[in-house]
């Protein structure tokens, strides 16, 4: 029987002794605990095993060194001293203002105080952190460890004021652990953002970020060979239930939770919340995305009409991703950090990375959410009709695909901003695109207008729309373009279909259609 996993539990001690399989991570640790001092960040996704380390690191530094046996620390040269470690978590609770981040701090502190029996002096919680560190560092330097040092900031990220005031506080907070150098011996510092202002890399003495360091790449997530070796009984019993070959269901897997890629040529890995929740139910599904619905990238990229289609293979340079304010939020650097976007590509002569969707699970459930954020409409309803399009191509009734479409726009609310080519753009570019998840199609988007190629098995449609124009226009365009040139080598019909878009009704108000004669038949 498989040994059982684990997707909820965030601490090392309850995974080992509730006998849960753990993908053994402890020689990166290693590299970063063999040193005399240390001082490190590291910024990867939600759930995507940042606690998990954290609460592995504080086992090492409390040494119980029982709790590895069999895992690669337990059998290096490592020495296992004990150290008083000042573990803060910041991802346990919503933070709502300055207020309460102060008090939480402070509990934090007081418990740790009272876990070495130490009695902290009255003031700020700077002052009482300070008193701590002291007091703990009088046999031995100290251990810090602080998980999602970001969260109060993306807390209040919609209230700028409030979010700023928290992140003077968090600075003031930093800058005491520089203060007290002297007496720490580690520092690790986890978060999903880098917001260089906080004062984690502005006050931290020697900090060394491992965020896009290709040493650590793989030090969170499952590699392809953790997966392959680790899981292998889950992936034999699995296969066999789905009545599938083992290398089929591995290509599933990569498919909807591979592809996520933090550096520059560098091995991708599954992601590790969504592959134990698989191997848990034994079902392909959105775990990952359904566990934190982004509604704050969606509301953005909704209000800055960010054109959607431009995150599909993005090409730029590292500033543009790799840090960003909350006075001016950007919503590439966003997705990026926030695991919605990940590193597809690399060149060296122009140092420009591609950043694009890291695999099925995200793309299909980011768009959904995207479409239903783009129309106000339910999105049960939205995969309805996209269904029912699906359906109407098959059939190869495009009047009822049409009819459609038309009852789509229709229930789109009155005041959504569809004269705006953009908005228009962006709505039937995410219809195409979520189409093609459920057929296998092919769509691509041109600058300035919408291409649709919807590939079945049997055959092909180029669709081209335009917005308040006409549907000879739009169907001459497909011929005098030359479009269906690259499908006829497949031996498929092809139908080339010509549709307008009217703003002012607000509706799909004609369209054409005609046969590629020198496509197959």
């Amino acid at each position: 029987m498989p040994q059982p996993v684990q997707a909820s539990s965030y601490t090392f001690r309850d995974i080992i002794e509730g006998g849960f399989l753990y993908v053994d991570k402890t020689r990166y640790l290693y590299d970063l605990i063999r040193y005399r001092k240390g001082v490190y960040f590291l910024a990867r996704p939600r759930r995507f095993g940042k606690s998990l380390m954290i609460s592995t690191l504080d086992e090492i530094f409390q040494g119980n060194r029982d709790l590895f046996r069999g895992l690669w620390l337990y059998e290096s040269d490592y020495d296992w001293q004990t150290y008083p470690v000042v573990r803060i978590d910041f991802s346990r609770h919503q933070i709502r203002n300055v207020e309460e981040l102060e008090v939480r701090i402070q509990r934090h502190l007081t418990q740790i105080a009272q876990h070495y029996e130490i009695t902290l002096d009255e003031g700020p919680f700077d002052i009482q952190l300070e008193d701590l560190i002291l007091k703990l560092a009088k046999e031995k330097q100290v251990v810090i460890l602080i998980d999602e040092y970001d969260k109060p900031i993306l807390d209040n990220v919609e209230h700028l004021v409030e979010a700023q005031r928290i992140r003077d506080t968090l600075k003031s907070f930093y800058t005491t652990i520089k203060a007290m150098d002297a007496y720490i011996r580690f520092v690790f510092i986890t978060g999903i953002s880098k917001f260089s202002r906080v004062g984690v890399f502005s006050s931290m003495n020697h900090l060394d970020d491992l965020t896009m360091d290709p040493r650590f790449a793989t030090a969170l997530g499952i590699t392809e060979d953790e997966l392959v070796n680790d899981f292998r009984e889950h992936i034999d019993a699995f296969a066999k239930q789905e009545h599938l070959s083992t290398d089929q269901l591995l290509q599933n897997i990569r498919e909807w939770y591979d592809g996520f890629c933090f550096v520059k040529d560098c091995q991708s890995v599954y992601n590790p919340f969504s592959t134990l929740q698989l191997f848990n139910k034994r079902n392909f599904s959105n775990y990952w995305f359904e566990s934190g619905t982004p509604t704050f990238l969606i509301k953005l990229l909704k209000e800055h009409q960010y054109p959607v289609e431009q995150l599909e293979m993005l090409r730029l340079r590292e500033l543009a991703f790799s840090t960003y304010e909350i006075e001016s939020l950007s919503i590439v650097p966003l997705l990026f950090q926030t695991g919605y976007l990940t590193i597809k590509d690399y060149e060296a002569d122009t140092q420009r990375y591609t950043l694009s969707y890291p695999n099925a699970e995200v793309e299909d459930a980011f768009l959904t959410h995207l479409l239903g954020a783009f129309s106000e409409q339910d999105h049960g309803l939205n995969e309805e009709y996209l269904w029912q399009l699906v359906d109407a191509l098959h059939a190869r009734d495009l009047d009822q695909f049409f009819a459609i479409l038309q009852i789509f726009f229709a229930n789109v609310p009155y005041d959504i901003q569809l004269r705006h080519e953009k908005y228009y753009q962006t709505i039937f570019y995410l219809i195409f695109k979520l189409m093609g998840w459920r057929i296998d199609a092919e769509v691509r988007t041109n600058r300035g207008r919408i291409d649709a190629v919807i590939e079945l098995a049997n055959h092909i449609f180029l669709f081209e729309f335009k917005l308040d124009g006409g549907v000879d226009d739009a169907l001459q365009q497909i011929v005098d373009n030359a479009y269906a040139e690259r499908y006829r080598a497949k031996g498929k019909p092809v139908t080339l279909i010509g549709a307008n878009f009217d703003s002012r009704t607000r509706t799909i108000d004609g369209w054409k259609s005609k046969p590629d004669m020198m496509s197959g038949t």
